[in-house]
């Protein structure tokens, strides 16, 4: 499936959020991460991104998901932070 994750947290935490999400998926933009990942790495990375959070700092984590990104269309205005090209 497609991801695109977006988290805000407390500025304690962020770098170990940080730091978690580009184990999975492609840093974007500040606190912003997208990517193909499988339901199972999903649930690892939510289940880990949970243990980081303090939910009563209001802590949150957005998910967007889609089977494929051909349902996405996708603008950069500006510079890219990443390029999520595929070597082969």
């Amino acid at each position: 499936m497609y991801v695109i994750l977006v988290y805000d947290i407390g500025e304690k935490r962020v770098g170990k959020m940080l730091r978690l999400c580009r184990k999975y998926l492609n840093w974007i933009q500040n606190s912003v991460f997208e990517g193909e990942i499988s339901e199972v790495r999903l649930k690892e990375l939510i289940l880990k991104a949970e243990k980081i959070m303090k939910k009563e700092e209001d802590d949150s984590l957005i998910v967007f998901s889609s089977p494929t990104n051909k349902f996405l269309d996708k603008q950069i205005i500006g510079k890219e932070r990443s390029s999520i090209d595929v070597f082969l």
